[in-house]
């Protein structure tokens, strides 16, 4: 099914991890290998509680409060930098499958790109999958106060965008980029590349690719 034009005066807003890019296998074994060159053995548990999450959070999650905050940002860092080394021979296969088909099917639509991930990781990936040029505004976690679930992420990307929040369509994969989103007033489809169960989404999907998605978005339309 083809594309029709997003109604006028919606705005498309997308988490980068787990949605533009099938990114959380290869950040569990990045922060398995790199706990491991500190010494910590890296459970389930803990790998569960990373998903959506700020860095300097998970690098305190995992190694306590003692760590100064040059430490912390130190650590995050230095495995982001080596999840990148791992990336970079996989990144085209790592798009989320229809990704950018489906960028390309609406380019007409204004479009954000809003993420917790580090700023180099967002660069990264921009640059070298030549994504960048669809993306109208980019805001990193570094630019807000308040990570994820707090919506000011999405709040400032649609101040940005120049649309109100509820007019703006946001794609999740995460539990707290879910409550973020809807605390932000905005409508959310759930990308189940990390959870199957995403409450209060307007929709779910596995990837960009195939009709159902196209024939929700077609009938959103503008509140405000």
């Amino acid at each position: 099914m083809s594309a029709a034009p997003l109604a006028p005066g919606l705005a498309l807003i997308f988490d980068m991890d787990g949605v533009v890019i099938d990114s959380n296998p290869l950040h569990r074994e990045s922060w398995t290998e790199f706990n491991r060159r500190h010494g910590l053995e890296t459970t389930e548990e803990m790998l569960a509680r990373m998903y959506g999450r700020r860095n300097d959070e998970i690098v305190r999650d995992f190694f306590g409060d003692s760590l100064s905050l040059d430490e912390v940002l130190a650590r995050g860092a230095a495995k982001e930098e080596l999840y990148r080394r791992m990336l970079q021979d996989r990144l085209e296969e790592s798009l989320t499958p229809g990704l950018r088909a489906f960028l390309n099917a609406y380019a007409g639509a204004p479009k954000a790109l809003a993420t917790n991930a580090e700023p180099a990781n967002v660069n990264f990936l921009l640059d070298r999958a030549q994504l960048r040029p669809y993306f109208c505004i980019v805001v990193s976690g570094d630019q807000v106060h308040n990570p994820k679930p707090h919506p000011e992420i999405y709040l400032k990307a649609a101040d940005m965008l120049g649309v109100p929040a509820p007019n703006c369509i946001v794609f999740e994969d995460s539990y707290v980029g879910v409550e973020a989103a809807l605390a932000a007033g905005m409508r959310v489809v759930g990308v189940c590349t990390t959870h199957e169960d995403l409450l209060g989404t307007g929709i779910t999907v596995h990837n960009f690719v195939g009709g159902s998605l196209h024939e929700w978005l077609a009938g959103q339309t503008r509140l405000v």
